[in-house]
């Protein structure tokens, strides 16, 4: 989408001023998070986030999906203000495998249409439409122990498409990955943004994933997060993985580093004066960890 079609085309989501701060309890110092932030998306373009970690990312996507209160400054979907509940018609995929063990893929994807009351041939047509186009109408009847990493992401996208979500939120789906993979669950995915028509805002690290992927990307400043720029990236509608060939791609990523690698610098500092060393620390042993979601809204 270029900088002109973005003037002519309809703001799906709005955001002014948005400030998110956590702590200040006892003795503990408030941690100025994010913002103060203004973004807006367009109806149906495919913009992706990337800065460096601890930034805000994840808790911009929390605040436009409605699972977070917002304190100081608005979100607004589809001209409506989003504060602390998902709105009908937004859709959430994050990173961490969120299907039931105890369903099966077809069982895991009708979940929430059978949640909502939804007709019983309607659910077997969205499902059955889901499954054939993420690739998984062989294992309709698998469990989500026979299926490998990426293919249990894909039956959480399947959950989330048959919702029909005009906005799709995507916290960094294929970061657990390998990149073959993600390379081609990218293809899927774009496949996915041109069938349904939705707005689609993606997280993520990988800056090759989001230049190959969106129309724009934002990239975040340091702690506070803020935009730094937002880089139109000029690709055709009908792209693929291919364009990791084009001399524009390397271009693009090279600028998105340019632009990141200061501030990635400054995130690494401030981890270093904040968290000593600790020789009890393992490197297996998790440090922390994401909130677990279905992924899907009515």
């Amino acid at each position: 989408m270029s900088a002109a079609d973005s003037e002519k085309s309809e703001v799906h989501v709005r955001i002014r001023g948005l400030n998110r701060a956590f702590g200040g309890k006892k003795r503990a110092p408030a941690v100025h998070a994010l913002g103060p932030l203004d973004l807006d998306l367009y109806r149906g373009e495919f913009f992706s986030v990337v800065g460096p970690s601890g930034c805000g990312k994840s808790t911009l996507l929390d605040s436009m999906a409605g699972l977070s209160t917002i304190v100081e400054g608005s979100v607004q979907f589809e001209g409506k203000n989003v504060n602390g509940d998902v709105p009908s018609g937004v859709g959430v995929v994050f990173q961490e495998d969120s299907s039931f063990a105890w369903l099966t893929v077809y069982d895991n994807v009708a979940f929430g249409l059978r949640r909502t009351g939804t007709d019983p041939a309607e659910i077997k047509r969205r499902v059955d439409h889901a499954i054939g186009f993420v690739g998984l109408r062989d294992f309709v009847n698998a469990y989500p122990a026979q299926l490998s990493g990426g293919m249990r992401q894909r039956v959480c996208i399947a959950r989330t498409l048959v919702m029909q979500p005009r906005l799709i939120l995507l916290d960094e789906p294929f970061g657990a990955l390998d990149q073959q993979t993600r390379l081609l669950m990218g293809d899927e995915l774009l496949n996915l943004w041109r069938e349904t028509g939705a707005t689609v805002m993606l997280i993520t690290h990988a800056l090759d994933e989001a230049a190959m992927l969106s129309d724009r990307v934002g990239v975040m400043s340091s702690r506070p997060g803020r935009f730094l720029e937002i880089i139109p990236t000029h690709w055709a509608k009908d792209r693929d993985s291919n364009i990791v060939s084009h001399p524009e791609f390397g271009n693009l990523t090279a600028r998105l580093w340019s632009l990141l690698r200061q501030e990635s610098m400054k995130a690494m500092q401030r981890r270093k004066l904040h968290r000593p060393y600790d020789a009890t620390l393992k490197p297996s042993q998790p440090e922390g960890g994401h909130q677990e979601a279905s992924g899907v809204s009515s």
